[in-house]
């Protein structure tokens, strides 16, 4: 009879360094709430100098500028959202820093968004890669192509956005003559 296989370990065993997986969710949230915090003040202690910075080269004046419309617009809601958006995740807590977001009302945003994403996160990579070790510890041959499916699928999704972006950049800089 078949039955389905438990992906995720057991909450109140020896996980990571000998502590429970629940317990090491929970710092790894703690962690990341921190690096948020972290995130603000270096965005207000530094302020204009931040566009000037490495990093601010880097990301580019442009996008900071779409960021800083984004925070001007939803406040703290913003930094919920910056959560479930990747590049939006690493550049909107220090540009809210710099504008001077209300921290209380940052502190609520990111509390909450640690809550809900880290978590999801947290469960669902474990599921993954257990679910993908069980797999693996049954057939390794599905292992293997399931691993090199997800590869596949990664390098494709990769080269659609790179063909994406190439294409509109290229519609973009046509100028018509009349």
């Amino acid at each position: 009879m078949w039955r389905p296989i438990l992906a995720v370990p057991a909450p109140a065993e020896p996980f990571w360094l000998g502590l429970p997986y629940w317990l090491v969710g929970v710092i790894l949230i703690i962690a990341l709430f921190g690096a948020f915090q972290v995130y603000y003040w270096v965005g207000r202690r530094l302020g204009e100098r931040l566009y000037d910075s490495r990093v601010g080269v880097k990301i580019g004046r442009e996008r900071i500028g779409k960021v800083e419309s984004i925070v001007q617009r939803w406040g703290a809601l913003a930094v919920y959202g910056c959560f479930w958006v990747p590049m939006l995740r690493h550049t909107l807590p220090w540009v809210a820093g710099a504008l001077r977001v209300s921290y209380p009302w940052y502190v609520v945003a990111s509390a909450l968004g640690c809550l809900t994403w880290a978590p999801m996160w947290w469960f669902g990579l474990t599921a993954l890669v257990w679910g993908w070790l069980q797999l693996a510890a049954e057939s390794p041959v599905a292992a293997g192509v399931a691993a090199v499916l997800a590869a596949a699928a990664g390098i494709a999704l990769v080269a659609r956005r790179r063909r994406r972006r190439a294409a509109k950049a290229e519609s973009g800089t046509r100028t018509v003559s009349l």
